[in-house]
């Protein structure tokens, strides 16, 4: 196994652990754990490109180690109340339909490449969680609205845009998938 697959392994490692920590209040261990578990993302990538270790299960469990990240995270903050069930509902639709479609793309030998309007995505919602889960400790505010909804706003938007545009610009080789 590849170190870069080691990394990835390691990030769904780290989610039930996430999940330990957010789920008893402890916002400041939970995000921490959540930083490091969403660093671990760009690192494995790294890795991979830059030493050659891009695997076909690279390919496969890379994506789906960050859905589960991301959907964890959105679920434990559903839970505690601390995000409206809607946003979440959006971005984990998203996220199943697009991964979903990437999935038989490479099954069937077709690799589509993340857009930038995909990274941006993934960049928002971990953005957005971070400031939650401190929102969790801290009302940062500005006219009476919580920076963490404003920030989780700006991702199902861009989550949703993201989403429409990978349709758009993959929909001759979904078909051919």
């Amino acid at each position: 196994m590849t170190a870069a697959n080691k990394i990835t392994f390691l990030r769904i490692l780290l989610v039930p652990v996430f999940m330990v920590f957010l789920l008893r209040d402890m916002w400041y261990i939970s995000a921490a754990i959540f930083l490091i578990a969403a660093i671990t993302d760009g690192v494995d990538g790294y890795i991979a490109r830059k030493y050659q270790q891009i695997t076909t299960l690279g390919k496969i469990i890379d994506p789906l180690a960050d859905k589960l990240l991301v959907t964890a995270a959105l679920i434990g903050l559903v839970w505690l109340q601390r995000l409206n069930p809607w946003f979440a509902l959006i971005i984990i639709s998203r996220e199943f339909v697009v991964t979903s479609l990437r999935i038989v793309a490479i099954s069937k030998g077709t690799v589509i490449a993340a857009a930038t309007s995909g990274k941006l995505k993934t960049v928002t919602q971990i953005t957005a969680i971070v400031v939650m889960l401190y929102n969790g400790v801290y009302k940062f505010s500005v006219g009476g609205i919580l920076w963490s909804d404003i920030f989780m706003a700006a991702a199902v938007i861009i989550t949703v845009y993201s989403g429409v545009e990978y349709i758009i610009a993959n929909r001759d080789k979904l078909k051919e998938a």
